[in-house]
């Protein structure tokens, strides 16, 4: 995969970073029957096919319709069924009947992004477009690469809702590794630090402006959470234990009966659901797909809390990864997204794209939580420090996990 946060500008780079990103769309759907690709199996997910047909939509929409003189659309019902949130670009099909679309049909929407892509390197290497398409163009890849991730936590969902536990790979689950991680706390000072990104590489709009932060004495535990140390968790009555949860969070968790992370599967044996089909639950694994409110949980019980953002983002310790289909094992980026205490909100003199773009991320600060990191799942060279993923603190089906916070005193 190309570095996300590259900027495009030589032609013959841009192209190939384009068609790079576009074929592993669909390469990650070349496992799937076209049933597969229709299915939506709860409001938060989305067909596989609606997300190869809304990544298209992107650069239709964004880039040849407005850039290009004369444009005709590809179909006339396309901007409505595969606009997502942009209530500036029109009427939009409702999220949560996605999955009552059977047409178009897997082969049209593939028909569908080839034209797309065959217009998009025509237009280019037939005109002398504006800079600002490759900015566009940028942004509309790191915008697939996130759709890429979503594709994955959508079909395991979609896989796991079947009672045959149908697996996505067909290869075998990669063993867990070391990563050189002890069980002990990374030690910051603190004081005034700077977070936010900064420099000519990409970056989404709610990573700026870089800005000043105040930051007591603190610790993070060099090592993600592990399934060994939820099991303890669990068998000390982590989730009959009112006085551990945020009172929304206990709320949610009677109301829906959650006793263990998702994919987990009670058996003869505790197995876990995986995009490898079901496995026998690793202790030395990290713990994946939790809620904000079981991160909350699990960190008041072992006497910790979790990391603000910004103690995250300077203490992190940069890394790459491969990308797999289960976490296994430990690291700041390519294992697990990480739960962090800090709400979704703006920084401090944010500005939002403008346009339509705009409308990419300032809209949803509100109720959502802060993760960092990245996951096996996010494409290699879509992670860095300052990546703020968000969702609401009762979402688990994303790759998510922990790593322990404390405060500490200066002697």
């Amino acid at each position: 995969m190309p570095m996300a946060e590259t900027a495009i500008s030589a032609q013959p780079q841009r192209l190939q970073s384009y068609r790079t990103v576009r074929q592993f769309s669909e390469q990650l759907c070349a496992t799937l029957s076209a049933e597969d690709t229709c299915i939506q199996s709860m409001p938060d997910v989305s067909p596989s096919k609606w997300h190869l047909a809304h990544t298209t939509w992107f650069f239709e929409q964004f880039i040849l319709a407005e850039y290009c003189e004369g444009y005709q659309p590809f179909h006339p019902q396309y901007a409505y069924l595969f606009n997502s949130y942009y209530i500036s670009k029109g009427d939009r099909h409702a999220r949560p009947a996605r999955g009552l679309l059977s047409r178009p049909t897997l082969d049209e929407i593939l028909a569908y992004r080839h034209a797309i892509d065959e217009r998009l390197i025509q237009w280019l290497e037939q005109s002398d477009p504006p800079d600002t398409i490759d900015t566009l163009i940028t942004l509309g890849l790191n915008h697939e690469q996130q759709h890429q991730e979503l594709l994955l936590m959508d079909i395991k969902h979609v896989f796991f809702c079947n009672p045959l536990f149908p697996a996505y790979s067909k290869t075998p689950m990669p063993a867990a590794f070391a990563t050189g991680q002890t069980g002990k706390w990374l030690e910051h000072p603190g004081g005034l630090v700077e977070i936010g990104h900064h420099g000519a590489d990409f970056s989404f709009d709610n990573e700026q402006p870089r800005h000043k932060v105040w930051l007591e004495p603190f610790a993070l535990a060099d090592a993600l959470v592990t399934n060994g140390d939820w099991l303890d968790f669990i068998e000390d009555g982590g989730y009959h234990t009112p006085r551990l949860w945020l009172s929304e969070g206990w709320d949610w968790c009677q109301q829906n009966d959650i006793a263990a992370p998702l994919y987990w599967v009670y058996d003869d044996e505790i197995l876990e659901f995986t995009l490898h089909g079901l496995q026998t639950l690793n202790p030395d694994r990290p713990v994946s797909h939790i809620s904000y409110y079981e991160a909350a949980a699990f960190a008041e019980w072992a006497g910790a809390r979790l990391p603000s953002e910004a103690e995250w983002e300077v203490a992190a310790r940069p890394g790459s990864h491969q990308h797999l289909l289960h976490p296994g094992g430990d690291g700041f980026f390519g294992q697990l997204w990480q739960w962090t205490s800090s709400p979704y909100q703006a920084y401090p003199g944010f500005k939002p794209l403008p346009g339509s773009l705009g409308e990419y991320n300032g809209k949803f600060m509100s109720s959502q939580m802060v993760l960092r990191g990245s996951a096996c799942i996010t494409p290699p060279g879509h992670e860095r420090t300052t990546y703020r993923n968000f969702f609401y603190p009762q979402q688990r089906w994303q790759f998510a996990g922990l790593r322990l916070a404390r405060d500490r005193t200066t002697d």
